[in-house]
């Protein structure tokens, strides 16, 4: 039996995390399996599936209204397109695919995504995938598969991510309360921002933010090979978690150039990264104008500097200043870019100087709201991106320390 390390801790319900004889550090696993955390995980992940499934019932933007009847045709027209024509096609405009008409604008991943929950559909509502002919699609059977798509990814990714990030948020306490590891899974569970955009306006965010928050918990118990191929993964993804790059390429550069080797690490790293890419990526890579075309679908510059509704600080400011008017658009990217830059700098130089755990989790909000606020041509959704920061920083008023 593993020993269990006493220390002294204010609080109701608390448990001890033992430590492994052999090692020397705690075995979380062990600690959730026999201290009451599978339980609590469980009732939260339940009530946190309850409020998705209620929040499913309600209409979505877009339902009923032709031509293109909101971001849930968008999701079930992917699906349809990659069950139906070749990979080599999905990003391609043609006969079957016109891209005018919800076009593929998202990485790979979230094609290979949108093929695999197509075959589910394919399956138990084939007209609701049917080529061309399911355009507009409303039917209730296909509206609920779809709703069970979103709810099986969240179970799949999201949760087991969110349980992932608290076991390594709490492994260097000696002794944490139940209660305190309970409100942390349901702060990040019940995320009501999450909630909406993928179950009330239909989106698949929790995978990429799921894969993205594995990949924040694999660097606070330091397997940065891990984080590598997870992060890389969320990339190909979704775009937008780009905004997070700074911090993850900031705080591991800053160990690499603080080990023996530097070098080697930052190959290591490297080689992680690029390998993660090319297999994702492999349809795309025979031809040059075939990469050309997937990566132009991901970078819609003409829609211009910013959308409507968009709190940023260019779609803001332009009641007083018509930077459609005064710049052209290769100046405003330039100019965005350089402000997007210049904000997430700060976090970025701390983090290469001096990484730690806690100044990570604050350069994850940094660059994330910098890009949010300065970037070129910002989706309102992109706003998960930083409050999935704040939110995983929310847990220190618990008084929860990383380090």
């Amino acid at each position: 039996m593993p020993k269990k390390k006493p220390a002294k801790h204010s609080g109701d319900d608390d448990i001890t995390i033992p430590v492994s004889p052999q090692t020397g550090s705690s075995d979380t696993w062990w600690w959730l399996a026999h201290k009451g955390t599978t339980t609590s995980f469980l009732c939260i992940s339940l009530f946190a599936l309850l409020i998705r499934s209620a929040v499913s019932m309600y209409p979505y933007s877009g339902a009923g209204i032709p031509p293109k009847f909101g971001d849930f045709e968008a999701q079930r027209h992917w699906m349809e397109i990659t069950t139906n024509i070749p990979v080599i096609d999905w990003y391609r405009n043609g006969t079957y695919n016109d891209l005018t008409y919800w076009g593929l604008d998202y990485p790979p991943l979230t094609a290979y995504q949108s093929y695999i929950h197509g075959i589910f559909l394919q399956i138990f509502n084939p007209e609701s995938v049917a080529l061309l002919s399911s355009r507009g699609h409303e039917s209730y059977l296909g509206k609920l598969l779809m709703r069970w798509t979103v709810l099986a990814s969240d179970v799949l990714i999201f949760f087991p991510a969110a349980l992932f990030f608290v076991l390594v948020y709490h492994r260097n306490r000696i002794r944490s309360g139940k209660s305190e590891v309970a409100w942390h899974i349901a702060v990040i569970l019940l995320n009501p921002c999450l909630i909406l955009i993928d179950h009330g306006h239909f989106q698949y965010n929790c995978i990429s933010l799921g894969l993205t928050v594995g990949a924040i918990a694999a660097v606070l118990c330091e397997s940065e090979v891990l984080t590598c191929v997870l992060f890389s993964l969320a990339l190909s993804h979704k775009q937008m978690s780009a905004y997070f790059a700074p911090a993850f390429f900031s705080h591991l550069l800053g160990k690499c150039l603080r080990r023996k080797s530097p070098v080697l690490s930052v190959i290591k790293l490297g080689t992680a990264v690029i390998v993660t890419f090319v297999i994702v990526w492999w349809p795309y890579l025979h031809s040059l104008d075939d990469f050309l075309m997937v990566l132009s679908r991901l970078a819609p510059f003409e829609r211009g500097i910013y959308e409507d509704y968009v709190a940023n600080f260019w779609c803001t400011t332009s009641i007083l200043i018509k930077w459609k008017k005064l710049f052209t658009t290769p100046s405003l990217k330039s100019i965005s870019s350089a402000a997007t830059v210049l904000a997430s700098l700060p976090s970025m130089v701390q983090q290469i100087l001096s990484p730690s755990n806690e100044g990570f989790l604050y350069g994850l909000l940094n660059s994330s709201m910098a890009f949010y606020m300065f970037s070129f041509q910002v989706h309102e959704k992109s706003i998960l991106m930083p409050f999935l920061s704040a939110t995983l920083l929310a847990l220190k008023l618990l008084n929860i320390s990383v380090i």
